[in-house]
């Protein structure tokens, strides 16, 4: 039997939002994690603030790293396991990176020597720290950080491919160095998967680590295009979930969908339960899902300013720790073990075609497709179709490309 899924919250505080740890509350930590253990899940994963804490290049500050142990220890005591984001990285429309890389010390994040020793430093640290807690799962080197390498980013550090992937390679060594034997992994936005000129692609979100990481926002162009409850909206993350599979070397790798939310108005308040139950029904019927880890615990705080109107209400919980109806949903979620997918979609290895896989984009268009006429599609690569091993490996029987799907009329069965 495989392992079953795990349910898990991507924790957001209550109080202070990620700026708490300049605050620290234990108490109120404790608060928040009582709320997210009254649902049910198993685990949550933990945003430090990189310049919080590492502050300049050879201070990672000894106070912080403790708060984080004693946030770690806190989710132990109800349960709960942690992963442990390092690099903050972005979130919620917000950069957070240290002095020391930025306007008078401007260096690139992912080649200059000093500033990838400092990266290394600090995750070692954080992952050292927690090396011996049974409920710690392991690191992700940070919170979409390919965003960083590229536009729409207003002031990208661009590298190539091959830098990101030995940036990656590095990283991902030092994490496994300070805590062996635990799940170690990156995670990138879904420009990775969408965008032509990414310099991370997704051979390295498949192959790089011992996870693969998939976000699934639908506000990428899939909500505006085809609306709140279309299939191609609540099974965004199942389709991103199995366009992974293409390029990873184990056939039965695990996908953690690491951030999935509803978010609006593209998904209003009033229809965020029923997306969030099309949206788990979709995935959970994914070969070798590993889990689920809905964005986010709590909402942001209406007196704190400046955020994009849709982060405020993000939250499974209120800012004062009461469950939504999309709460309930996700603490009602059950592991399942899906059969193997034998239809494969194929898709382009070139990771300069890759918009062909967004949404729009015919990969993207023949997927739902075939979904619409219950095929339960996988993807391969172009460079595998004629890999029998490989294809018998992940139960695939049937191979058709997108122009094969497209040329089918909705709703007949391709001869």
């Amino acid at each position: 039997m495989p392992p079953a899924v795990r349910f898990g919250i991507n924790y957001t505080p209550s109080e202070g939002w990620f700026h708490h740890w300049l605050d620290f509350d234990l108490d109120s930590v404790r608060a928040d994690l009582d709320s997210i253990a009254a649902l049910g899940l198993d685990h949550i994963r933990v945003f430090p603030l990189w310049p919080y804490f590492q502050p300049d290049r050879t201070l990672i500050r000894p106070r912080a790293v403790e708060q984080l142990v004693a946030l770690a220890d806190a989710a132990a005591e109800r349960g709960l396991d942690v992963n442990v984001d390092g690099l903050q990285g972005h979130l919620s429309s917000f950069d957070f990176l240290p002095a020391w890389t930025r306007t008078w010390h401007r260096r690139n994040l992912f080649t200059d020597p000093e500033v990838v020793s400092g990266e290394v430093a600090y995750l070692r640290t954080l992952a050292a720290a927690l090396a011996d807690r049974p409920n710690f799962i392991g690191m992700t080197i940070g919170n979409e950080v390919n965003q960083f390498a590229a536009g729409p980013h207003p002031d990208p550090d661009r590298i190539t491919a091959e830098q990101a992937g030995s940036w990656l390679t590095r990283l991902l060594a030092a994490c496994a160095e300070a805590a062996p034997g635990r799940l170690h992994l990156h995670a990138s936005y879904d420009a990775a998967w969408y965008q032509d000129d990414q310099p991370f692609t997704p051979a390295h979100s498949a192959r790089l680590g011992d996870l693969t990481a998939v976000h699934s926002w639908v506000f990428d162009g899939t909500a505006q295009r085809h609306g709140r409850s279309a299939p191609q909206t609540v099974q965004h993350a199942a389709y991103l979930v199995e366009l992974s599979k293409a390029w990873a070397e184990d056939p039965h790798r695990p996908v953690w969908l690491q951030e999935v939310g509803a978010p609006a108005p593209l998904i209003p308040a009033e229809h965020a339960a029923a997306f969030t139950e099309a949206t788990l029904t979709a995935v959970l019927d994914c070969p070798d899902l590993w889990g689920v880890t809905w964005w986010c615990s709590h909402d942001v705080s209406r007196s704190l300013a400046d955020f994009p109107e849709l982060e405020y209400g993000l939250g499974l919980l209120t800012n004062d720790r009461k469950p939504k109806d999309l709460a309930h949903v996700l603490a009602a979620a059950e592991s399942r073990t899906p059969t193997a997918r034998a239809t494969a979609l194929v898709v382009p290895a070139d990771p300069a075609r890759r918009s062909r896989c967004a949404p729009g984009g015919p990969v993207f268009d023949a997927w739902f497709r075939l979904a619409a006429d219950g095929a339960r599609p996988t993807t391969v690569l172009d460079t595998r179709v004629d890999d029998r091993d490989h294809l018998a490996a992940r139960g695939i029987t049937e191979v058709v490309t997108p122009d094969q799907v497209l040329a089918t009329a909705p709703g007949r069965t391709r001869s």
